[in-house]
């Protein structure tokens, strides 16, 4: 099969409604490599740079609430800066580049995704085309 390890996804796959910030940047830990009394981040198995996560409340309103936040873990040598809470908004929007998930079982025997970005960034301003007036075409 050629389908092996991280599997690359888009953003709008992920989070088709977006998704908004919940919590801070913070260091995953090496759980291997830690000990009680000495914190190791984790490093990505693939590239060997700095492992960060970040919490994130899914957009879409169909999902249920128990699964509304996930962590989306960042590859960056250096910690990853979160875009800039937005004026009137209660959360902040962001979306993610490079991303990639990796499906695993998790302890309930259930498939869960295990999500990966590169970087992290203020969501570009979407624009629809203009819709069809049917009006203006009559009257053409």
């Amino acid at each position: 099969m050629a389908l092996q390890g991280p599997i690359p996804v888009h953003f709008t796959q992920v989070f088709p409604h977006g998704c908004y910030i919940v919590g801070e940047v913070e260091k995953v830990r090496d759980f291997d490599a830690s000990t009680p009394d000495r914190f190791v981040q984790a490093r990505d198995k693939q590239s060997g740079e700095l492992l960060w996560q970040i919490a994130v409340m899914d957009g879409d309103p169909t999902v249920k609430a128990a699964s509304k936040t996930v962590s989306v873990k960042l590859v960056s040598p250096v910690e990853p800066v979160a875009p800039a809470p937005v004026a009137g908004l209660p959360f902040t929007p962001v979306e993610f580049d490079g991303m990639n998930a990796t499906p695993w079982v998790n302890p309930a025997g259930r498939l869960a995704y295990s999500i990966k970005a590169r970087t992290m960034r203020t969501p570009r301003a979407t624009t629809k085309p203009p819709a069809f007036d049917k009006d203006a075409k009559d009257a053409a």
